[in-house]
């Protein structure tokens, strides 16, 4: 029976000063205080062209990050897959605001999905539809009003690259997953994502789009998106989050006098997120699926719908993941058992990922239980090696 109570599991590729270190990192990130604090001094320090590389690289980076290039990523990518956990190389640097920052973000990513259909532990590419289009571009092409000629520019690098990048990963066989964005400009998104899924997915989920299922509107939009492909006769490829933008959302939704789009509580996005993934095992024949969950009753339901339903753990539409650094739980006690298991691992330059580290210690201190959770087993293990 599956188990996420098995530290011995959980943690053996992590030396024992690995485990001190994560220890260490996550007793930190508990106090909110201090990450507040942390916050005010990396951007202080980046907007006066400080060097923090030397504090952030050994710490928050090396647990969270895998590595500044592909190549550095190498290691921790051949280590994951020792224990049937494959790696997704997720180049993480935030858009830029100007063309040629963009351009370089697109040669990378191109540079990430051909790498990724070379390599047998990296199944999927990935990308972030804000590395390739502004907030405001993204905005007004979802709002379909009037656009000057600078921005239907704008938007139609965006599609071209877009477009792109899905038919690179189609002529190289690798899936690909596209981010999802802010509910308010994410209509232009599921747009252009359902145009690629329309061209690329005829065989099989290559195209994916990303759900999340805090918003109240997306068990609506998966239905109507299967209706779509039994019609246009291809597949979905959908990737299912709970999401990380709920008080962003809410604010601008009572700013701007429009019902919030987001559930009303956990218990709400929690059922909607299992709805969401029984409906689509109910139709694997169309749609594949990738799971990106820290919780563990929705790992734990997903593998007993599998079982109800007869699928083998390993079966190839059926994909889980957590990030890189977190609920090694959950990921190596599903790879023991024979589940598909993915680690999400950003990559890029120190200073550019550094918005992407803050998100992540701040989502740890915001979690009811996660940095609580992450402590209490790294104990366990420390006390079990002990021990023995």
């Amino acid at each position: 029976m599956l188990s996420f109570e098995n530290t011995e599991i959980a943690f053996r590729y992590k030396s024992n000063s690995d485990l001190s270190r994560a220890r260490m990192l996550f007793g930190t990130i508990a106090s909110p205080t201090l990450v507040k604090i942390g916050k005010s001094l990396t951007y202080f320090s980046l907007n006066l062209h400080l060097p923090i590389a030397w504090i952030i690289k050994p710490t928050l980076y090396k647990h969270f990050v895998g590595g500044e290039t592909l190549d550095e990523c190498e290691k921790t990518v051949r280590l994951l897959s020792k224990y049937q956990v494959k790696s997704i190389l997720d180049y993480s640097v935030e858009g830029g605001k100007d063309r040629e920052s963009m351009q370089r973000t697109l040669d990378e990513t191109l540079r990430s999905v051909i790498h990724a259909a070379k390599h047998p532990d990296i199944p999927f590419s990935v990308f972030k539809p804000t590395a390739f289009a502004s907030q405001d571009v993204l905005t007004l092409a979802s709002e379909n009003g009037k656009i000057d000629s600078e921005t239907a520019k704008s938007i139609q690098f965006f599609k071209e690259s877009v477009e792109k990048l899905c038919k690179t990963a189609f002529e190289n066989d690798i899936p690909i997953m596209i981010d999802a964005e802010d509910s308010w400009y994410q209509p232009f998104v599921d747009q252009v994502v359902t145009e690629m899924m329309e061209k690329y997915n005829k065989q099989k989920a290559i195209v994916y789009n990303t759900l999340q299922m805090y918003r109240t509107d997306r068990l609506d939009f998966l239905k109507n998106a299967l209706h779509k492909a039994e019609e246009g006769n291809y597949y979905l490829g959908m990737k299912f989050v709970r999401g990380a933008y709920m008080e962003k959302e809410r604010f601008r939704a009572a700013e701007k006098g429009y019902p919030s789009p987001i559930q009303p509580d956990k218990e709400a996005t929690d059922k909607n997120y299992d709805a969401g993934i029984a409906f689509s095992l109910a139709h694997l024949d169309r749609i594949s699926v990738f799971s990106g969950s820290h919780n563990e009753k929705s790992n734990l339901l997903l593998a007993e719908l599998m079982e109800k339903l007869g699928l083998s753990h390993n079966d190839h539409r059926i994909w889980i993941s957590q990030l890189y650094g977190m609920s090694d739980h959950i990921s190596f006690n599903m790879a023991n058992e024979g589940y598909n298991i993915t680690k999400y691992i950003p990559y890029g330059p120190v200073r550019n990922i550094l918005p992407y580290l803050i998100r992540r210690a701040e989502e740890n201190t915001s979690i009811a239980g996660q940095t609580g959770r992450e402590l209490s087993l790294l104990e366990q293990e420390r006390k079990r090696r002990n021990q023995g």
